[in-house]
């Protein structure tokens, strides 16, 4: 009997610092759990949603390429139409960045006028959008969710991705893997892509003008939230950001270069549908409708991993990136 209890000892005395291991187990952070779920939970980007930006080599020689992806639909597709145009009219080859604002934007392609860049006239039958396509309604998806919304971004209601509450609208919440806000009026919501980092809109003058996508800016600051619905976004920068973020500011007003010296050469753009197979860049994103990504949008709000003692308790939209990687071919 005495052998019995004693061997009943040692495994209890086994089993409890496994028990204990378990229950210290520290929370994942939001990286680990992206790279824990499975492949089906990323949506692979059509190379004709992929426009690819080759800058002249920077001063080590390096080749720098930035990659685009375009917003689906129903965002922005008279712009977005433009831009595969003037793309395949090889409108931006040989242009240059034009204006790089600290903590704000870098501008490229049609430069303003009267700013010393060669202005060049744009291929005929572009598109001339209204402001009317920045936003998009949707009748009836909401039913009673936004008034649920919490700082904590969760799943609500009708809608597959997490929602939460916006500071410039009455929620946020993702649409296609990308970031949007949107208020509610009854039974009709109306929704628009935000102004998150790397987002790329379209440059333009005074209202009435929409511009017509030969100028384009990409965010590279604190998310300018203020733009949301005054211009329209028409993408993300998904590889290449630093070889913009990092360039030097402008000396001129709002960062605009002065001299033909400090202007970026663009040697190429192109649609990557239109490059040879073997050179068309490939990506992925993580799909926002999927409880992986309620997980990781949760864990971004609530930081539990090791390193943080104090939970945030919510998150702005902007500081859930949603996860993009390459694919090799």
């Amino acid at each position: 009997m005495t052998k019995h209890l004693l061997a009943a000892a040692a495994l209890i005395a086994l089993s409890v610092p496994t028990l204990a291991q378990e229950e210290a187990a520290p929370a994942p952070s939001p990286n680990e759990i992206i790279a824990a779920a499975p492949d089906s939970a990323w949506i692979a980007i059509e190379p004709e949603d992929l426009v690819v930006m080759r800058l002249a080599p920077d001063l080590d020689g390096n080749e720098r390429t930035v990659v685009m992806q375009l917003m689906p639909p129903p965002f922005s597709q008279g712009w977005i139409e433009n831009i595969r145009t003037l793309a395949r009219a090889e409108y931006w080859d040989g242009s240059s960045i034009n204006r790089v604002q600290d903590n704000y934007v870098v501008q490229w392609g049609q430069p303003d006028p009267g700013t010393g860049g060669t202005e060049k006239p744009v291929p005929e039958g572009l598109n001339n959008p209204t402001e009317g396509e920045y936003t998009v309604s949707s009748p009836n998806w909401l039913t009673s969710s936004v008034t649920a919304a919490t700082r904590v971004p969760r799943v609500l209601g009708d809608w597959p991705a997490p929602m939460m509450t916006d500071a410039y609208a009455n929620y946020a919440s993702f649409r296609d893997g990308f970031p949007i806000a949107g208020i509610q009026h009854m039974h009709l919501a109306r929704h628009w892509p935000v102004h998150c980092y790397g987002m790329v809109g379209v440059g333009r003058n005074l209202s009435p003008d929409t511009g017509d996508g030969s100028q384009l800016y990409t965010v590279i600051g604190h998310a300018p939230r203020h733009l949301d619905r005054n211009i329209a976004l028409v993408g993300r920068i998904v590889s290449g950001i630093e070889h913009l973020s990092s360039l030097p500011r402008g000396t001129g007003g709002l960062g605009v270069y002065e001299t033909a010296e400090e202007r970026t050469p663009i040697e190429w753009v192109r649609v990557a549908s239109d490059l040879p197979e073997a050179e068309r860049p490939a990506f992925e994103y993580f799909d926002t409708a999927t409880e992986d990504f309620a997980r990781y949008a949760e864990a971004r709000a609530n930081r539990r991993d090791p390193f943080f003692n104090v939970p945030a308790g919510g998150a702005d939209v902007c500081n859930i990136p949603v996860p993009v990687r390459a694919v090799e071919g």
